[in-house]
């Protein structure tokens, strides 16, 4: 028999870019677990692979088309996913983009260091906003996850802006999780290493960087989105209430070796 605390039954679960990667495996796992799920994406053909997939599992599910970098956007999809999941127990802010190749930190330019910052960082807060006002106004608690990534505690040369975006998502939570706890809705952040992505497609094609970051990955594979839906499910139960203002790095042993 499956451990009780891990059931998502009567629970929602709001992922953004849930249609995709890493937020998909997530949503895919809560769904599993029982949970009600809304996923947020920018492409419908996505959205509506990824509802397909999710059907599978028996419960509610809906997608929406949001862009997290719009405080207006974020305000307006909440209150539609309000509208037809009744609730948000458990938000993932996991909308992100990367940066764009740069030779040096010298040559980013204002317009990508705003591009990078609005999704990765301005979109949590938007969302992470929506979602607290939620839960503090319904009394019943609620779970706060936001991706974040190793990039935050290692030094990522010519990717400041990403790096940027991601320390701080992971300090924002830490602030979260001791706002909230008061209000029994705890916080914590996700930091995944090298994962197999559209986002990271580039890389792992390239054989030279291939070669030098692999052998350094002490399990000695890349990361894929299934490796997400445990943690996605731990975070999002009842078991993990005293779990708070954690960041939790999945990566394969990457940032130990």
């Amino acid at each position: 028999m499956a451990y009780k605390g891990f059931d998502l039954t009567g629970k929602v679960s709001l992922i953004t870019g849930g249609n995709g990667g890493i937020g998909f495996g997530m949503a895919d796992a809560l769904a599993e677990a029982g949970a009600g799920v809304c996923i947020w994406g920018t492409n419908a053909t996505k959205n509506a692979a990824a509802i397909e997939k999710l059907k599978r599992h028996g419960g509610k599910v809906h997608a929406q088309i949001v862009d997290v970098a719009s405080e207006a956007a974020v305000e307006a999809a909440f209150a539609e996913t309000l509208k037809v999941m009744g609730k948000v127990d458990n938000c993932v802010a996991n909308s992100g983009v990367s940066g764009r190749g740069s030779k040096s930190f010298m040559e980013i330019t204002a317009d990508e260091w705003r591009r990078v910052l609005s999704v990765n960082l301005d979109g949590v807060f938007f969302t992470f906003r929506a979602a607290a006002r939620h839960m503090v106004e319904r009394g019943e608690g609620g779970s706060l996850v936001a991706m974040a990534s190793t990039a935050a505690i290692e030094g990522a040369a010519r990717n400041e802006h990403y790096a940027a975006s991601k320390g701080g998502v992971v300090s924002m939570v830490r602030a979260l999780a001791v706002e909230l706890a008061r209000y029994k809705i705890t916080a914590n952040s996700i930091l995944p290493g090298w994962i197999e992505t559209a986002m990271t497609a580039n890389a792992f094609n390239n054989e030279k960087f291939a070669g030098n970051v692999k052998p350094r990955i002490p399990v000695r594979r890349w990361g894929v989105e299934q490796d997400f839906g445990p943690v996605a499910v731990y975070l999002a139960s009842d078991a993990t209430k005293y779990t708070t203002g954690q960041s939790i790095v999945i990566d394969g042993g990457y940032t130990l070796f």
